[in-house]
């Protein structure tokens, strides 16, 4: 992986963001001044470990790139589906507690992670006529994802409108069922899954964006790959780099969706709308995403930013949102959260259908944006802000 970078700065992260969480947990404990004090060190120290997760996870992805020599766009996609991990914990803790909201936040990350990855658009290098050359799984396989969500989020919204105003469907109407969620969260899984086995297979090596010259035959080309550098991290090795960035994610993850429930409470009795809180804490859980975009960025590994940024937006459809929708699911089951009277477990309303409706619009503009021609300009980049804008501002006034 070019560019690749390295430092032990994320260790120094780890050490400091688990201090942090450990004096905010004595301070809850044995309640020893203000709530926000204790709540401030969890949400500082929850960030400062997801960073470092983040960074191990670098580490990890990295050596595996190197060891199965993968570009660094599949690479950097395999990390973001790993950097999901602090925000399915937050999730978690929040559906389980309140699942409407929780169902929002979810669906609102997409947003949330939509403009992240029209800003990020922004910063990348252009050529004389303005325009930014994207990788070719993004071009071929991230778009198809992009058009598949807008499909799935049209066409749900719009059912949950009319099972409503119709009161029809097995809870009259009032709400999603554990069926429903089922059936939902294992289709957009099995989409997931399809989508990164073609991505490994067509796109895993480093010489897979582009075909063999001159009747190259495969065999030839094998032969001439590279073999593993000797100081290319061991498999042992880059297992411990997973395992602590995944632990960390936990740990992180669960600090920073503490931090936010305060942070939201005082929001709430400060007079602000549900959607702005439900805003702010979509804004933490992709806290993990922003740090996986962040970190590679800064060490010069602009694919795996990039893979990161455009995850950030395809994998809430097809990963984040149907294991929210299985937890929903598992959670009115087993009488964890409340049923509906009409046995129900997500209600159908203005907050739930609107952002899902309105994930339609975000989702058409990325995949005409960038499929089109395999290129962002300026023109399409300020029109997907602008849209992003838009939809996350009448969603918090009016929402």
């Amino acid at each position: 992986m070019a560019g690749g970078g390295g430092g032990n700065g994320w260790i120094k992260q780890l050490v400091a963001g688990s201090v942090l969480i450990a004096a905010g947990m004595v301070l809850h404990a044995a309640h020893i001044g203000p709530a926000g004090v204790s709540a401030g060190l969890l949400g500082v120290g929850g960030l400062l470990v997801v960073f470092g997760s983040c960074g191990s996870l670098i580490k990890a992805v990295d050596g595996l790139a190197k060891r199965a020599k993968l570009n660094d766009f599949v690479a950097g996609t395999l990390a973001g589906l790993a950097s999901n991990v602090p925000e399915l914990v937050m999730l978690g803790f929040v559906l389980a507690t309140e699942p409407r909201l929780g169902f929002v936040v979810t669906t609102l990350t997409l947003h949330v992670g939509a403009a992240s990855f029209g800003l990020y658009c922004a910063l990348l290098p252009r050529d004389e006529s303005g325009h930014s050359a994207l990788p070719e799984p993004l071009v071929k396989i991230t778009t198809d994802l992009f058009a598949c969500a807008a499909g799935v989020f049209f066409a749900t919204g719009s059912v949950m409108v009319l099972v409503n105003v119709f009161k029809t469907g097995a809870h009259a109407g009032e709400s999603l069922g554990i069926a429903d969620l089922c059936v939902l969260g294992v289709a957009l899984l099995a989409v997931q899954v399809v989508a990164t086995l073609a991505l490994i297979r067509r796109f895993s090596g480093d010489a897979a964006m582009s075909e063999p010259k001159n009747g190259a035959t495969d065999a030839a080309t094998a032969a001439d790959a590279p073999t593993v550098d000797p100081s290319t991290p061991s498999v042992p090795v880059i297992a411990g780099y997973l395992l602590v960035g995944l632990g960390a994610s936990v740990l992180g993850g669960h600090a920073v969706g503490d931090f936010a429930d305060v942070l939201v409470a005082g929001l709430r009795a400060a007079g602000w709308s549900e959607m702005v809180g439900a805003l702010v804490l979509s804004v933490f859980a992709s806290a993990g995403a922003f740090a996986m975009v962040f970190t590679a960025h800064r060490r010069g590994l602009y694919d795996v930013a990039l893979a990161n940024a455009s995850g950030q937006v395809s994998q809430v459809p097809f990963v984040v949102l149907p294991v929210s929708m299985l937890l929903l699911a598992c959670f009115g089951a087993t009488g964890v959260v409340p049923l509906t009277p009409s046995g129900g477990v997500l209600p159908i309303d203005l907050e739930t259908t609107s952002v899902l409706l309105l994930s339609f619009p975000s989702m058409l503009i990325l995949w005409k944006a960038i499929k089109d021609d395999g290129k962002v300009n300026g023109l399409e980049t300020v029109a997907m802000l602008s849209l992003f804008g838009v939809t996350i501002y009448f969603l918090a006034a009016h929402g």
